[in-house]
């Protein structure tokens, strides 16, 4: 049997259907946003850790140049070493069917059979390599699908200035290359970089390396101090050319997804938690005027008997009800949402054990959040309800105290419409009541400028600077050894070639005090146009004659300022220890760099005028012919096109993230909707009476609806500014929490996204008033002026 308090309960979530699936429509947006974006993070996390577990990623990676392999017993005796393994890692160039431009293939030595190893292979399709076999390799998987390669095709591999096939005999993945980039690039470019895992023996004989390694892995114990490993295997490997240990947090790979999931953390914290907090506000405006509306019927409740908390357990069911229907749409459009995305991520992070995932946790804390949220909103509104005495509540409650507004006492409203009149009049004598609703839309508006911003602004700023004013080459060379000055003349005489400009880069180690990074030094020619320092303002920084410059972020990690002196541990050739100068600082918004004047960088090295390859302009009509002519050439390594990996990124990463934000955009439209009308809605409710008598009057529904709506769309006005700068507030906030070492927001709020959010909310509040308009219509007069003998 279903008790009284109940049947009027769902009498009301009847009544009030419209305002009802409005909350609901909000709710369901604020735990979506929370469920896919709290899913992808764990999804992500869950599936590094399974896949690093499984597979056994190493905890620490050295290049060396060649050291011998009985080296290895040294290493394996360091305390906190718990297994140690040689390999042969090289770059050589491929020559893909279809494809213009040199690819780079990283061959990567495997044990011919196949047994447990650090970093191992997960194959997805196809079968491990044969023993004895030496033209089989397992190829990653994103460079297989990127060129539309399958188990069986050939492969043409240029190693040492000569042709060799090599067949796909399986499609694999491993923790080490979950995102597979080549060294110096951010963003992966999946048609032109692939890694190709071959038996040892065979490494060895085509690099003359028997008895030899050039690559080094290790996994440590749980006790084992990682700075003290790495030093002793830096002696131990110093004379056979070591460049310098590094630990996990500097592997490529592993540093963008760590970086990746740490982003999504934080964005899986702060836009839900902005889009919980306009619920619990729009909750609150909604129970607080729902409970005045319902003052009399209260009178009743307790003039039957009812106690408080019987009444006070009846309007919190009420808002609990709307919330745990809201709270279940919300789990299954973020499931569905984050499913989606997870899928996305797939394209460039490439595990072998994957899935988006809502563990009872998300949904339990989901469900906590927004029942908080529920309760913080319609807390206060109860507690009125059940304050009031029965005979207080009986009574209507005691009209306002009119008095002349500041326009009338101007003088303003005589010449305006009686309806115009009527809604100024209405507004200065409910001033708190307005207020809270043209808040509640500014905050719409708010969300929205943020996800515009996000949209148009931070990605759209990020690619042009990266893409349009760093990175101005059409092609960038990279040699596999520092070539002599005269290597640049070689290039220019290339046909097609246009401007060359040379490059140094060496890898060092930064160290101030125990503050330590690994990166590499590029030394640019300060008269260079084809590869910039570019700050977030888009200012070109110059390239000091000495010392070097570092990124913000960079100087923030070393915590080093201006005029301070850095030690740079040379990590190539007879590695020198040098203390430079820190010259100056750039605000870029993508990575972590450290610049150098090319020839002062040459001087520091003790060396001639080497380059490590070159920026050039090219005529794109012979383009072709001459990335045929870099493919046969033994001395280059890997060609970088940055239009490529412009298409790229557009083709994998913005993709993804844009989905993201189209989903946060639709959200904050719907809660958009969803305060603009409660706000029309909840002002019908209460004003019905007063509308009906003016009808009864001889006002007309067009002129009584100007009344109502007029009130609303002037809130709406008034509301925009505001929410314009609470967006750019909120954009400033987002700036400050997406500080990542991989990517960095820029602060570039555009008066498109200004102007968006403005067509969204009108969007928004003109459905409002035809909604509003049509129960408008439908008034019944007699029901409106009945009132209590």
């Amino acid at each position: 049997m279903i008790n009284t308090l109940n049947r009027k309960l769902l009498r009301d979530f009847w009544r009030l259907r419209g305002q009802v699936t409005a909350v609901v429509l909000v709710v369901a947006c604020g735990v979506a946003a929370f469920v896919a974006m709290r899913g992808n993070h764990h999804s992500l996390l869950a599936s590094q850790n399974a896949t690093y577990e499984e597979f056994r990623f190493a905890d620490v990676f050295v290049n060396v140049k060649r050291a011998p392999v009985s080296v290895i017993g040294k290493i394996a005796a360091i305390d906190g070493v718990a297994a140690a393994e040689t390999r042969i890692v090289r770059d050589v160039t491929l020559d893909i069917a279809g494809l213009d431009e040199p690819a780079t293939g990283r061959l990567v030595s495997i044990p011919e059979t196949r047994r447990d190893f650090l970093n191992g292979v997960f194959i997805r399709k196809g079968r491990y390599i044969e023993a004895g076999r030496r033209d089989e390799v397992l190829a990653s998987e994103a460079f297989v699908e990127a060129n539309k390669l399958d188990v069986g095709d050939d492969l043409s591999a240029i190693i040492n200035g000569r042709f060799q096939k090599l067949r796909i005999v399986g499609v694999a993945l491993s923790p080490e290359y979950v995102y597979g980039i080549r060294a110096g690039e951010i963003f992966p470019d999946s048609r032109r970089f692939g890694v190709l895992w071959m038996n040892r023996e065979t490494l060895e004989h085509i690099f003359d390396m028997d008895g030899a390694f050039n690559d080094l892995t290790l996994r440590l114990t749980g006790a084992a101090n990682e700075a003290e490993v790495i030093a002793r295997v830096d002696s131990i490997l110093d004379e056979y050319g070591g460049q310098g240990a590094f630990g996990r947090a500097s592997q490529p790979s592993h540093e963008y997804l760590t970086n990746e999931i740490a982003e999504l953390n934080t964005t899986g914290i702060f836009i839900p938690t902005i889009f919980l907090g306009v619920t619990a506000f729009l909750l609150n405006l909604v129970m607080t005027r729902f409970v005045a509306i319902e003052r009399e019927k209260i009178a009743v409740l307790k003039a039957f008997g009812y106690g408080n908390s019987a009444i006070g357990w009846h309007y919190l069911k009420f808002a609990f009800l709307t919330i745990l229907i809201g709270s279940a749409l919300g789990i299954a459009v973020g499931s569905y949402i984050g499913a989606g995305i997870t899928a996305l991520y797939a394209e460039f992070f490439r595990f072998p054990i994957s899935g988006f995932e809502v563990t009872t946790d998300i949904l339990m804390l989901a469900l906590a959040v927004s029942f908080g949220a529920g309760l913080l909103g319609a807390l206060s509104a109860v507690r009125r309800a059940v304050r009031l005495a029965p005979a207080e509540a009986m009574r209507p409650e005691p009209p306002a105290r009119f008095q002349a507004g500041f326009l009338e006492r101007l003088g303003l409203l005589r010449f305006m419409s009686p309806a115009v009149r009527i809604i100024f009049r209405n507004l200065t004598r409910n001033p708190l009541k307005a207020v809270l609703t043209s808040f509640g839309i500014s905050l719409s508006v708010m969300m929205l400028v943020v996800s515009f911003y996000m949209y148009f602004d931070a990605l759209t700023d990020i690619i042009f600077v990266q893409f349009r004013l760093v990175q101005r080459e059409d092609v960038s060379v990279y040699f596999n050894e520092p070539q002599p000055p005269t290597a640049r003349y070689d290039l220019a005489a290339l046909d097609g070639v246009l401007r060359v400009e040379p490059f140094r880069i060496v890898p060092v180690r930064l160290r101030n005090g125990h503050f330590s990074r690994r990166l590499a030094i590029i030394g640019l020619e300060p008269s260079g146009e084809l590869r910039q320092m570019i700050d977030r303002e888009r200012s070109r920084v110059a390239v000091p004659p000495d010392g070097v410059v570092l990124t913000t972020k960079l100087a923030e990690i070393l915590h080093v300022a201006p005029d301070d002196q850095l030690t740079l541990e040379i990590l190539e050739g007879k590695r020198p220890v040098k203390a430079v100068r820190v010259a100056g600082l750039i605000d870029e918004l993508i990575g972590l760099s450290v610049y150098m004047d090319k020839s002062a960088l040459n001087r520091l090295l003790g060396e001639d005028d080497s380059m490590s390859g070159a920026y050039l302009a090219v005529d794109q009509s012979k383009a072709p012919p001459l990335y045929r002519r870099l493919k046969n050439t033994p001395s280059v390594s890997a060609v970088g096109i940055p239009e490529a990996a412009l298409s790229n990124f557009n083709a994998t990463i913005s993709r993804t993230m844009y989905t993201s934000i189209s989903f946060i955009i639709g959200f904050a439209s719907v809660i958009s909707m969803g305060i603009v009308y409660n706000g029309a809605r909840i002002a019908l409710s209460e004003r019905s009476r007063e509308l009906a008598s003016l009808r009864v009057l001889g006002f007309t529904r067009r002129e009584i609806g100007t009344m109502l709506l007029g009130e609303q769309a002037f809130l709406t006005a008034a509301a925009i500014p505001l929410g314009w700068l609470l967006g750019y507030g909120l954009c400033v906030l987002m700036v400050k929490a997406v500080d990542a070492e991989l990517i960095r927001l820029p602060l570039i709020v555009s008066p498109k996204s200004y102007v968006y959010a403005l067509l969204a909310t009108v969007t928004a509040s003109t459905l409002s008033a035809l909604l509003v308009g049509w129960r408008l219509r439908r008034l019944d007069l007699i029901e409106a002026l009945k009132t209590r003998e």
